[in-house]
């Protein structure tokens, strides 16, 4: 690390937690990369040497995205995958329930030709004069596909959204697999390089498909929202999955090296050799981080909010401590926010990337999280 950037790094630890651009400390003890002292040093600017709007689209954006479309492998099928995937139409309506305010529909889309998913699928009865506006909604680690009912859908339903609530496949895949028996070697086995990032993406569209076939959904005002485990998702939606107009992560811990597990096989599996490629050196982690010498990796998560743009995007972090040491956004996640800020500003757009701190925990819902979200998607959905 040069004199000048510790000396940069010192100085910005001055910097009140808003106007911050440095990492986040490594606190997590089973990261296979401590590096100590990033939170010393600035995240890479976006936008340094762009002169233009039309030069972030033309040329930074595109390089940017090819770094991180080389590590996830692929967001979509190959031509050799789309064997394995069919009409997401055609749904499976196990069962309907009557609510006050809605339909309650049991169903279960075909996500590949061999696995069905389990979904709730929300009609609001109090339909408005054309179109509806629709948000997907995924569960966390813990509960099940149903429960984002009761974080947003309820609300979300009463208020004329449509809402189909879901979960990732490392929580439920072909066999009964999941994260913690064999979900991610299920992916590779059948479709080679593509992490569990790029898949959930994909089943994010597939999701979104789903609903702009239905004669109620304005497919151009989808919305996404997820928490924890799901809100590392809703990240990666922003960035790769256009479909979806609005995003929402609650307390995803944005930072890719701080307190929680990014490294983990079912999500970016850093340390894994690329299969196409003989060189053992050659994983996610020599792509994002290729300096071994620096702190803190070269290409980080503020870079995947600045390709969401210029479509809006919330963070809901639910700490306000310097360093939480737990799954939570905390006030070292301003950094990110603020890098990828700069990119907006630079699009004129620079309301539409929101970041709302709060006291509330790793939670779904809190006095501060739930006007936070119920804001956003009334204003950018409705």
């Amino acid at each position: 690390m040069s004199i000048g950037l510790l000396v940069l790094g010192v100085l910005l630890l001055d910097v009140k937690p808003t106007e911050r651009v440095m990492q986040h400390r490594v606190s997590n003890p089973r990261s296979p990369v401590q590096e100590v002292g990033a939170e010393k040093i600035p995240l890479t600017s976006l936008v340094d040497g762009v002169r233009s709007a039309e030069e972030w689209r033309r040329v930074r954006r595109p390089a940017i995205e090819k770094v991180w479309l080389e590590a996830l492998g692929k967001i979509g099928p190959n031509k050799d995958d789309k064997k394995w995937f069919g009409d997401i139409s055609k749904a499976r309506v196990l069962k309907t329930e009557e609510t006050e305010h809605y339909r309650r529909l049991h169903i279960e889309l075909a996500m590949e030709k061999d696995f069905w998913q389990p979904h709730l699928l929300l009609v609001p009865k109090l339909r408005p004069k054309g179109r509806m506006p629709a948000v997907i909604a995924w569960t966390s680690t813990g509960p099940d596909y149903k429960m984002p009912e009761q974080w947003w859908g309820a609300w979300l339903a009463e208020h004329g959204f449509v809402v189909l609530t879901g979960w990732s496949h490392i929580r439920n895949y072909r066999d009964g697999t999941t994260f913690s028996t064999g979900a991610a070697e299920k992916v590779y086995e059948r479709f080679g390089h593509w992490l569990g990032m790029g898949k959930m993406v994909h089943d994010v569209r597939r999701e979104a498909e789903y609903l702009r076939k239905l004669g109620c959904v304005d497919g151009a005002r989808i919305g996404f929202i997820g928490m924890s485990l799901s809100a590392k998702t809703a990240i990666y939606v922003g960035a790769f999955a256009p479909e979806i107009r609005a995003t929402v992560a609650v307390d995803a811990h944005v930072a890719i090296n701080g307190t929680t597990n990014w490294f983990a096989s079912w999500y970016l599996d850093w340390m894994r050799p690329f299969a196409d490629i003989r060189t053992p050196e050659h994983t996610v982690l020599s792509l994002l981080n290729p300096d071994k010498l620096r702190p803190g990796f070269e290409h980080d998560h503020h870079e995947l909010l600045a390709l969401a743009a210029p479509r809006p995007f919330l963070l809901i972090g639910g700490s306000q401590k310097e360093d939480f040491a737990g799954d939570s956004d905390d006030l070292q996640s301003w950094g990110y926010v603020n890098r990828a800020r700069e990119v907006y500003k630079l699009l004129g757009v620079e309301d539409r990337l929101q970041y709302v701190s709060t006291t509330d925990g790793h939670k779904a819902n809190g006095t501060a999280i739930d006007p936070a979200w119920r804001e956003f998607f009334m204003k950018w959905l409705r």
